[in-house]
């Protein structure tokens, strides 16, 4: 009888620690899927588009328009001259209602037309209502001066966090930044911005340039950016295009 219960005594403790095991197995699988919920919500958002994962060698040239009406049209003239019918144009509303002329350019010449908002000032520092009434503002000034309602914005100074992006979404738009940037508005010589834009450049690419009047040497570097770009087999899209056609890289603000 001894011998029985010592051997069932060992299958006991077998058990015992075949189900403490277990448990503990259990545990570190439950902790796991907690962490996975921590660190990669399900949901996290809306989201600002800084390119688009895509093989296609398509590239979006993005032009803002906050101030100015000297450098617009020297700009508009190149993209005619080198046959761009694709690109993206982010205007400031006040801006565009005390130019017209040009903004009707820009639109007969076919390019797409997004909102740079109303007041040139970081959305971040301002209230919810503020933030909406911006949006809204610039909203209903560029639709009456282009006869379509925008969908695409692009915040002043390109600031923005996770209330701009959800009010802005709220509203029926989709936030647009760059992934590469002419810093144009420095005026580096156009030797340098040619060199910085077609270096950077990749498929899915979204461009930062400006047509304001800070940006002095631009309207000389876009020809040759234009003509680098086309011996590479680019093909210039708006940014609406580019998000359609391709999976959109997205960047969330934590």
């Amino acid at each position: 009888m001894k011998f029985i219960w010592v051997l069932s005594g060992k299958r006991i403790k077998r058990g015992l620690m075949l189900i403490v095991a277990l448990f503990f197995a259990l545990g570190i699988f439950y902790a796991e899927q907690q962490n996975i919920e921590v660190f990669m919500p399900l949901d996290p958002g809306p989201a600002a588009v800084y390119s688009v994962e895509t093989d296609k060698k398509q590239i979006a040239l993005t032009f803002d328009i906050s101030w100015g009406e000297e450098r617009a049209g020297p700009i508009l003239d190149v993209l005619e001259q080198k046959g761009i019918k694709k690109a993206t144009f982010f205007l400031s509303s006040p801006w565009a209602e005390t130019h017209p002329d040009i903004v009707k350019r820009i639109v007969d010449m076919g390019f797409e037309v997004g909102s740079h908002g109303h007041r040139h000032e970081n959305y971040s520092t301002l209230s919810e209502d503020q933030i909406r009434t911006q949006i809204r503002k610039a909203h209903h000034i560029l639709s009456g001066l282009t006869k379509t309602e925008p969908n695409l914005i692009r915040f002043p100074n390109g600031d923005f966090d996770k209330r701009v992006l959800k009010i802005a979404d709220d509203l029926g738009y989709t936030a647009v930044q760059w992934d590469t940037d002419s810093l144009d508005w420095m005026n580096p010589g156009k030797e340098k911005i040619v060199q910085r834009v077609t270096s950077k450049a990749h498929p899915g690419d979204i461009v930062l340039m400006h047509a304001s009047d800070s940006s002095k040497q631009l309207h000389e570097a876009l020809p040759e950016i234009i003509d680098d770009l086309k011996k590479k087999g680019y093909q210039f899209v708006t940014v609406s295009e580019l998000i359609a056609g391709a999976e959109v890289e997205l960047n969330p603000v934590d």
